[in-house]
C-alpha cells in the first residue's frame, strides 16, 4: 500500500468533503477525487460512502483512518525526539467552542497561546451548538454539558452559572417590573429550539409559560446584544452578562440551572505532543477564570 494513501484518507476523514481535504493537503479537490478513485480501484476496497453532504467512512475506511492517525502521532513524536524533547510544539491544532465562549472566554487565552507558541497553527471552529461539530473536526472542544458521554475524555473546568440580566434603559422604562412574581409582564429574549442543550431551558418553561412578549434567538451573542440594547430581559451565562457594562444582574444565579464546562480532547489526536501541550495550557488558563464563570455572590 502506498504510504501516501494514508495521508489522503486521513485528510478526507477529518475534512469530510473533497474541498476541505484539499485545503488540508494543499491541493485542488479534483486532485483529491482522482487520488481517492485511484486508491479504491487499485486496492479493490471502498474507503468512503459518498453522498450529497460529503464523505462517510466505511468500516474499512474507519480502520485505515485509525492506523493513519497512529502513524501521524508516531511521526510527530519521532520528530520531537530527533530535535529534542524541549523543542517548541509545531503544527495545526483545531479548537472548537460556541461563539459566546470563544468571544468571552477563549479569545484572550488563545492570543496568549499563539504568543507563547508561535509555531502552533491554530484553527478556530465556532458553532452555536458544538454538538454539531464532527468529533474529527476539532482536537479540543470547549463544551457545556452535565453528563458527557463516557467515551469522551477531557477536563472539567467549572460550573457555568446563569442569571437574569437587563439593560439600565430597560429597567428605567419598567420600574414596576417584578421578575420574581410577575415575569410574564416583561419582554424576554429567549433561545430558540436549537439551544435545547441549555440547562436554563427548564427555567424558561416554568417561569415564562405565560409570557406573551418574546424575542427568540439562535445565538447567545444575539441574546446579549439585544439585552444590551434594551429590547428586553435575558437569562445569560454569568461570564457573558457580568462582562457587559450595559447590563445589570437582576437575580441571583438561578438555582439548579448551572451546567458543567468541559474541555474535551479528540481521542484520535490526544497523544500528539502539540495537542497535549495546548490542552494543558487551556485547562490552566480556563480554571483561573473559575470565579468569573461560577458567580456565587447574591445581589
Amino acid at each position: 500500500m502506498d504510504w501516501d494513501y494514508l495521508r489522503y484518507i486521513r485528510a478526507l476523514a477529518i475534512g469530510g468533503t473533497l474541498a476541505k481535504a484539499g485545503e488540508l493537503l494543499g491541493v485542488h479537490q479534483t486532485t483529491v477525487l482522482r487520488r481517492l478513485d485511484q486508491m479504491e480501484e487499485s486496492l479493490g476496497v471502498q474507503f468512503f460512502e459518498r453522498n450529497r453532504d460529503g464523505l462517510q467512512l466505511t468500516p474499512v475506511g474507519e480502520m485505515v483512518f485509525r492506523e493513519a492517525q497512529k502513524l501521524a502521532i508516531d511521526v510527530e513524536n519521532l520528530e520531537r525526539k530527533l530535535v529534542g524533547d524541549d523543542a517548541a510544539p509545531v503544527g495545526k491544532v483545531r479548537v472548537a467552542a460556541e461563539d459566546a465562549m470563544m468571544n468571552e472566554l477563549l479569545s484572550p487565552i488563545l492570543a496568549e497561546l499563539v504568543h507563547e507558541y508561535p509555531d502552533i497553527e491554530l484553527e478556530v471552529l465556532t458553532d452555536n451548538d458544538v454538538a454539531n461539530l464532527s468529533h474529527r473536526e476539532a482536537d479540543l472542544t470547549l463544551r457545556p454539558e452535565n453528563k458527557p458521554q463516557a467515551t469522551l475524555e477531557g477536563e472539567r473546568i467549572a460550573a457555568v452559572e446563569s442569571a437574569v440580566y437587563g439593560a439600565g434603559r430597560y429597567c428605567r422604562r419598567n420600574r414596576s417590573m417584578d421578575i420574581e412574581n410577575r415575569p410574564e409582564e416583561c419582554t424576554w429574549i429567549v433561545p430558540d429550539e436549537s439551544f435545547s442543550h441549555l440547562a436554563t431551558g427548564r427555567w424558561y418553561r416554568k417561569q415564562l409559560k405565560n409570557a406573551t412578549s418574546v424575542i427568540r434567538c439562535n445565538s447567545l451573542q444575539s441574546m446579549a446584544a439585544l439585552a444590551k440594547s434594551g429590547a428586553g430581559l435575558a437569562v445569560l451565562p454569568c461570564y457573558l452578562g457580568e462582562a457587559a457594562k450595559e447590563l445589570r444582574r437582576l437575580s441571583d444565579p438561578l438555582e439548579g440551572e448551572s451546567v458543567d464546562l468541559w474541555l474535551h480532547v479528540n481521542q484520535d489526536t490526544q497523544q500528539m505532543a502539540r495537542v497535549r501541550i495546548v490542552m494543558e495550557f487551556l485547562v490552566e488558563r480556563l480554571k483561573s477564570l473559575e470565579p468569573t464563570i461560577e458567580i456565587s455572590s447574591p445581589l
